[in-house]
């Protein structure tokens, strides 16, 4: 379990705080596939409400000017079966940060949110990549174009997020999920990531033909 715990803020992502987070997600994925499941929550009232615009207004920088999108990008790419646990605010950056899971569970009282537009920037933390993905490429631009807010219910209408619980049961029903996840054979699951990755990029003939290739193939993870 990894818990976003800047909650004075509503867990808006500063440096400091993108900075503790990639150094627990380089140490999982240190540990390879001994860890099977990973739960992401938040402390406080809001998952994370983005990107800490103080901080960006400051010209607050790092050594790696893509250290910000390449944390989210190493959350994409661990091993574990990874669950964001959402609730109040889910916007922009956080948004980003929960796009990176596999599977994102929402309470009730979530609310999300693409405001780069309204702010007059574009994304670098994968928007523009996983949301598109998530919820079809036309759903993805009326989102982002408008800055609307979508409550939990519509969310997983859309397909944006998977689960829809009452606040009080997010984290048991997120550790449950975690826990059905690491009770899979992890070579199985990771060859299936491997194989949706790939096939994804695909034309439909000649992903079945890459299917059938790849499971008649040990495979090493590469």
């Amino acid at each position: 379990m990894l818990t976003l715990n800047r909650p004075e803020k509503l867990n808006a992502l500063s440096p400091a705080l993108l900075g503790d987070l990639r150094g627990h997600l380089t140490a999982i994925a240190g540990e390879g596939a001994a860890i099977r499941s990973l739960v992401l929550k938040a402390n406080g009232r809001s998952f994370c409400a983005g990107a800490d615009i103080e901080a960006l207004k400051a010209g607050v920088v790092t050594d790696d000017p893509e250290f910000r999108s390449k944390t989210v990008q190493l959350l994409g790419e661990l091993a574990p079966v990874t669950i964001a646990a959402v609730h109040g605010h889910c916007y922009t950056g956080g948004l980003e940060l929960a796009l990176a899971a596999d599977v994102i569970v929402a309470a009730d009282d979530t609310r999300f949110r693409d405001t780069h537009a309204q702010l007059g920037i574009v994304p670098r933390w994968g928007m523009s990549v996983r949301l598109p993905r998530r919820v079809g490429l036309a759903v993805a631009i009326r989102i982002s174009t408008t800055c609307e807010v979508l409550d939990a219910h519509e969310a997983l209408r859309l397909g944006l997020c998977d689960y829809v619980v009452p606040r009080a049961e997010l984290e048991a029903f997120a550790f449950a999920l975690a826990e059905r996840c690491a009770a899979s054979d992890p070579s199985s699951v990771a060859a299936i990531r491997h194989l949706y990755d790939r096939t994804s990029r695909l034309p439909i003939d000649e992903a079945l033909d890459a299917e059938r290739a790849f499971s008649s193939m040990p495979f090493t993870g590469s």
